[in-house]
């Protein structure tokens, strides 16, 4: 890949039935969306092994058990996309994933990774706002739950038709804004929008204050509704925390879209806390809108040259650590047997 491919995702897989979760949705979407898609493994030696690697290989330093066993996890989730119609590629990342998915990012139009909580390269790429995927990425990122905070499997619907989005008044919930009203009118979905007006009581904030903010709101809409015009919107001003607004919309919608600023901002209620976190207690998965994309959106409509958050692709087979790899599918009874596991309703 020599350019930047704006008709493809990436999903990362590290054999965790959450990955493959991310996989069952990245596949799903890419079909709907008419986009190709790419799914990578990620291993490091000696300090990281997948969930359902082999963790001899760690302690040995066998590079060839562990690529072996990555080849093995890209089978299985490529049958996972067979199921979905989906004939997806394949790549391996050696060395720390985090840097590296960052640099990938610059190449994809989405990238998508599961949730499981600690552990595995959920940890790795969600653990800390230095090296979040979320926060410093070039394109946005989908965050796929794979249970609830009580370990419950959750269920993810083939066909997206309740859109949320954290809306505020800066460029990155603009643009979050944005996004989620693209996402929604594709899928034919509707959209509510959620502005949170802080404060420590919620008896507190006087009506004017609410009045204020739903008129703001009322403002950065009025684009929206004039591009999609067939568009079902719902408003919702709330008062109190974001993170509560956003968690428990996620129990009403299929997806939930926000900006995140890399460095405060949205970022505290993304990554802040494992325990507080959107990420870590939303039910459904969370599109994050990342501070380097917006960025560089708004230096693309400047036409700003050589500038910094400016985002040239840059060719897999430059990126120190990855590798194209050719795998065979696993097959339809080893999708199906990973699809019973990771969602009993489906």
């Amino acid at each position: 890949m020599t350019t930047k491919n704006d008709k493809a995702i990436l999903v990362g897989v590290d054999g965790s039935d959450a990955s493959f979760k991310a996989t069952w949705w990245a596949a799903n979407y890419a079909k709907h969306a008419g986009l190709t898609l790419q799914i990578v493994c990620a291993y490091s030696m000696p300090s990281y092994a997948a969930v359902s690697f082999d963790a001899t290989y760690t302690a040995m330093g066998d590079d060839a058990v562990a690529h072996a066993d990555a080849e093995e996890i890209l089978s299985k989730a490529k049958a996972i996309a067979n199921q979905q119609g989906v004939d997806a590629e394949t790549l391996i990342v050696t060395g720390d994933p985090s840097s590296v998915f960052v640099e990938l990012s610059r190449n994809y139009n989405l990238i998508v990774i599961g949730n499981r909580g600690k552990g595995g390269l959920a940890e790795r790429l969600l653990g800390t706002t230095s090296s979040s995927l979320p926060a410093y990425a070039y394109c946005p990122i989908v965050v796929v739950p794979y249970t609830d905070d009580d370990g419950t499997v959750m269920h993810l619907n083939n066909t997206i038709t309740k859109v949320a989005v954290g809306s505020d008044e800066s460029k990155w919930g603009l643009k979050a804004l944005e996004i989620g009203a693209e996402f929604a009118h594709a899928w034919g979905a509707n959209l509510t929008v959620i502005s949170a007006v802080p404060s420590m009581k919620k008896d507190k904030i006087e009506e004017g204050v609410l009045a204020s903010y739903a008129d703001d709101l009322d403002t950065r809409l009025k684009p929206i509704v004039e591009k999609y015009p067939d568009l079902h919107i719902d408003k919702s001003v709330v008062p109190g925390s974001a993170v509560d607004a956003l968690t428990k919309a996620s129990k009403e919608n299929d997806v939930v879209v926000v900006g995140s600023r890399g460095r405060g901002g949205f970022t505290g209620l993304l990554l802040g806390s494992i325990s507080q976190g959107l990420l870590q207690h939303s039910v459904s998965p969370v599109y994050v809108v990342p501070r380097k994309y917006v960025e560089a959106a708004e230096n693309e409509l400047a036409k700003a040259p050589n500038s910094p958050a400016d985002v040239p692709a840059v060719p897999v087979e430059e990126i120190e650590g990855v590798s194209s790899v050719s795998v065979a599918s696993a097959g339809e009874d080893v999708a199906e047997k990973v699809s019973e596991k990771i969602d009993p309703e489906r």
